[in-house]
């Protein structure tokens, strides 16, 4: 590659090219990044439980090591559960950054008091060990159980409402934990509607992957 790039790895499988690139494209436009895209395969609800944790790691190994001999100079794990994040920083020589933890440092830097809204019940483990007692409260829109499930009218509305019941009870900052929200494009709206910073896990991976490049 003439231009160095960051591997962008997507934990739902999906045969559209705008789905697979459209966290790599957010990235170039946000940050003037180069990005390659390429998902695991036969996980078409991406990462919702422990099991689908399970299957994906050794799927993100591979595939991460596949991006570091195709000449990517940085690696994203675009799932904000940081799936595989220490098997992939021992099998690369390149940096790799966890959507996940990206946020949670991020989020710190804007707020005392973090809210988490992700899809499951509990704080992605990764997530809350760097919030530690800043983690004010973690909730899971109401019907989501999976990535694909945000994609839907009433997913994205159960996500702006979760987010509201977030702040009313104190968060003053709000961590998006699944990169399905990215793809749905919440964040603005949240901002705008409920007056807290709303810190998207894509944007805050690509943040240190930009620091990386200029520092």
């Amino acid at each position: 590659m003439s231009v160095p790039s960051v591997g962008i790895i997507r934990v739902l499988t999906s045969e559209d090219p705008a789905v697979v690139e459209d966290h790599g494209r957010l990235l170039h436009e946000r940050y003037g990044l180069h990005t390659v895209s390429r998902c695991i395969p036969d996980q078409p609800h991406g990462i919702h439980d422990d099991a689908t944790h399970r299957r994906a790691e050794p799927k993100i190994v591979r595939l991460a090591q596949e991006l570091e001999a195709d000449g990517v100079d940085t690696i994203i794990i675009s799932c904000a559960a940081d799936p595989a994040l220490d098997d992939t920083r021992a099998a690369v020589r390149i940096p790799v950054i966890g959507a996940g933890s990206a946020a949670a440092a991020v989020a710190l830097s804007l707020g005392r008091r973090i809210g988490v809204l992700g899809i499951r019940d509990e704080t992605p483990p990764a997530v809350a060990a760097l919030l530690g007692t800043r983690l004010a409260a973690s909730m899971r829109p109401e019907g989501v159980h999976s990535t694909t499930e945000l994609r839907t009218p009433e997913g994205t509305d159960a996500a702006e409402k979760a987010a509201a019941d977030l702040v009313a009870r104190g968060a003053d900052t709000l961590l998006l934990a699944c990169t399905g929200l990215t793809s749905v494009g919440v964040r603005p709206r949240l901002e705008q509607r409920l007056g807290v910073p709303v810190v998207d896990p894509v944007l805050a991976a690509g943040l240190i992957a930009l620091y990386r490049r200029t520092a």
